[in-house]
């Protein structure tokens, strides 16, 4: 796999989806967040509503942190099948966005590691709800993510 290419994707898409706010907010599910949807620090404190603002500087320092240390070689291990840049990064930006867990548990996992591109496509529409309701945004986020699958 491209992993420059991989980066490039999963970080367009982020940026993207995530949006940049430099002040904490409650996101759809109701989790204090930061940034490009960062919900810890890199000392593993969680974002709290109290927390001062930051910089587009410190945004895109903890993006970065967060797809090296976490996202990239979390998605590494649980799908050693990723065959291009762009399919790893749609698969990262999933990760990112629900959670490695939410990947190591799921059947587009499953389909990804089959080579099975097809299935991952239909299986990755399939994450578009928060809170039980179908999101806009997330329907959107997964359609992009399918198309590079």
């Amino acid at each position: 796999m491209d992993i420059e290419q991989a980066k490039k994707t999963a970080k367009a898409l982020i940026r993207k989806y995530e949006g940049c706010f430099l002040r904490p907010y409650l996101c759809p599910a109701g989790v204090p967040t930061i940034y490009y949807g960062a919900t810890f620090y890199k000392d593993g404190r969680k974002v709290q509503l109290t927390d001062p603002a930051g910089t587009i500087e410190q945004a895109e320092d903890l993006l970065d942190w967060m797809l090296e240390k976490i996202y990239f070689p979390g998605v590494l291990k649980l799908c050693a099948e990723l065959d291009s840049g762009y399919r790893g990064g749609a698969i990262t930006d999933f990760a990112f966005n629900l959670g490695i867990n939410a990947l190591k548990n799921s059947t587009l996992r499953k389909k990804v590691n089959a080579g099975d591109w097809e299935g991952a496509k239909k299986e990755i529409l399939k994450w578009n709800k928060g809170g039980g309701k179908v999101l806009s945004g997330l329907t959107k986020r997964r359609i992009s993510e399918s198309i590079l699958l």
